[in-house]
């Protein structure tokens, strides 16, 4: 992804603005006890950074603390802020997150228009203990995965929604605690092991020739969704993995073999426009319901621990995706339908 290098304008003249009165301020709030959360927890080579804790803070009293925004917000993961949420939301957006002003100013109004969801949102990440919850996801998959990645997430409030837990790359993740609909205990919970296999799974693509390919994407959202039912000892159900319901996985089910059939001749597309990856905007499949490619990379994983064994699933770091796909059977599957 191309790197936008930010315009910083001088941090004087951005110091701070008045509020015209303090009818915002909750008093039943609990910023003392925000303000002892620390700014970051590392564990390994995982550092989760507490962002949200000074987008609150910033607010907190009649003068907004634009000063804190640059120090506290937008410096210490200034890669996400410039290189991922500046580039992901396209050039007209890019002005909201690659510069001090441009942060500045959507903190303090979205703060204003969000109060009460937002102390909401700090109040549940507060109940978590989070470093605890980390040092025991870790502990386990380190005994389940080959490489221990490295990896920075900064918990968020932000003005566009998209990532909800994600990001650009290993540097650059964010846990967006606004994204609507969200559930955040859930998410910290079932989504971090998804995402570290994400990293994990790209420190062995460098080698594969298909690694932008649609295919590529479809067998890595898969792999951490599979990754996910086995971390948790395959007692969550499969479609809850692929972040979908019982009668969507049915629906994929019943219409297994033309959605492979349809959607198999863009599996070496690169340019991410495809109905494997966009089926919500192409459309080929109007009745479809949401994360075609994860389901699909799943099932492909799947059929492939069914031929090769119940611990085979450790083998997809090494393979290729076209060796994956053809050592699965899963077309010959798809045959026999």
């Amino acid at each position: 992804m191309k790197k936008i290098i930010p315009f910083l304008l001088p941090f004087m003249i951005l110091s701070c603005s008045t509020r015209k009165t303090a009818s915002n301020v909750d008093k039943n709030f609990d910023y003392n006890r925000l303000e002892k959360v620390p700014d970051s927890v590392k564990v390994e080579n995982i550092v989760i950074k507490n962002l949200f804790k000074h987008q609150l803070l910033a607010n907190r009293d009649t003068q907004y603390d634009s000063t804190r925004i640059v120090k506290n917000v937008y410096l210490p993961h200034k890669k996400l802020w410039d290189s991922c949420y500046g580039v992901i939301f396209g050039d007209e957006n890019a002005h909201l997150f690659n510069n001090p002003k441009g942060m500045i100013t959507w903190n303090k109004s979205l703060y204003e228009k969000n109060k009460q969801d937002f102390e909401n949102k700090a109040n549940t990440v507060l109940s978590i203990d989070l470093k605890k919850q980390l040092k025991q996801t870790l502990t386990k998959f380190n005994k389940l995965v080959p490489y221990k990645p490295t990896a920075k997430i900064s918990l968020i409030f932000t003005p566009i929604t998209g990532i909800i837990f994600g990001g650009c790359n290993n540097d650059q993740f964010a846990l967006e605690l606004n994204y609507k609909g969200a559930d955040l205990l859930y998410t910290i919970e079932k989504g971090l092991p998804h995402e570290l296999n994400h990293m994990v799974y790209e420190h062995f693509r460098n080698a594969d020739p298909n690694r932008n390919t649609a295919l590529n994407q479809t067998i890595d959202e898969g792999f951490a969704c599979y990754f996910t039912y086995e971390f948790f000892d395959r007692k969550i159900p499969k479609y809850e993995t692929v972040s979908i319901s019982q009668q969507d996985w049915d629906w994929f089910i019943k219409n297994e073999k033309k959605l492979y059939t349809e959607l198999k001749p863009y599996f070496s597309d690169t340019s991410g426009k495809n109905p494997l990856l966009q089926n919500d905007k192409i459309k080929l499949f109007p009745d479809a319901p949401k994360n075609i490619n994860y389901w699909m990379g799943f099932r492909i994983i799947e059929k492939y621990v069914e031929k090769n064994g119940p611990d085979s699933w450790k083998d997809v770091y090494q393979l290729s995706v076209r060796d994956l796909l053809e050592k699965s059977n899963y077309e010959k599957f798809i045959d026999s339908l």
